[in-house]
């Protein structure tokens, strides 16, 4: 387990904001991931919750040199063997299940398990986990919740993901036990719509240098 730890900050380390994607058209997810890496955003979520997620992945871990593409909205083994075979670096899961556990103990990619309370981080530690994903951030109690967790649940680390902005993320990206956030704003629809690449990578800018 330490092993795959290391292995999932290394990529969570690489930037304050990590895009969670949702790509519509698979066709866009190369000059799209490409704009993001030329940003400074290198690892790159994409959920799915798409018919196109998984040819979006593939598309990205073949084709952008520099991405470190991973899967999200992942809830059974079968997604997670679906994505991992695409290419995926790392799994994102809203929550936990003993068959998402079970899919990771065999598996070298690193996952990172969503957990909203204080029992579901302590019983995700007892399985060997540090570092979580905290979602819905927001409405689940948002940077003050987390902060009030810092000290009795010590040694853990979040990745805070919903309803987060650019107006909000420093206020969970200060806190001691936050490694970065996932954020969907560096991509917002319209922009990936008009294939305003130029635009997404000043985002993906503006963002890479918020715990700066």
């Amino acid at each position: 387990m330490g092993e795959k730890t290391e292995k999932l900050l290394s990529i969570l380390k690489l930037q304050p904001v990590v895009p969670v994607l949702v790509v519509e058209d698979a066709a866009s997810a190369v000059p799209l991931a490409r704009a993001l890496v030329a940003g400074g955003l290198k690892a790159i979520e994409i959920t799915l919750r798409t018919a196109g997620a998984l040819d979006a992945i593939r598309a990205v871990a073949e084709e952008v040199e520099g991405a470190e593409v991973g899967a999200g909205t992942i809830l059974n083994g079968a997604q997670w063997d679906a994505a991992v075979a695409a290419g995926s670096k790392f799994i994102v899961s809203p929550g936990t299940t003993q068959e998402l556990l079970d899919a990771a103990r065999t598996s070298d990619v690193p996952l990172l398990p969503g957990a909203a309370t204080a029992s579901e981080v302590m019983a995700l530690r007892e399985e060997g986990y540090k570092v979580l994903k905290f979602f819905p951030a927001e409405q689940a109690g948002g940077a003050a919740y987390l902060k009030a967790l810092a000290s009795p649940l010590a040694g853990t680390l979040f990745c805070p993901t919903g309803s987060i902005s650019l107006k909000n993320a420093r206020d969970y990206l200060s806190l001691p036990n936050v490694v970065c956030v996932g954020g969907s704003w560096v991509a917002p629809k319209e922009l990936v719509a008009a294939g305003d690449w130029a635009g997404i990578t000043k985002l993906a800018a503006e963002a890479f240098v918020l715990k700066g």
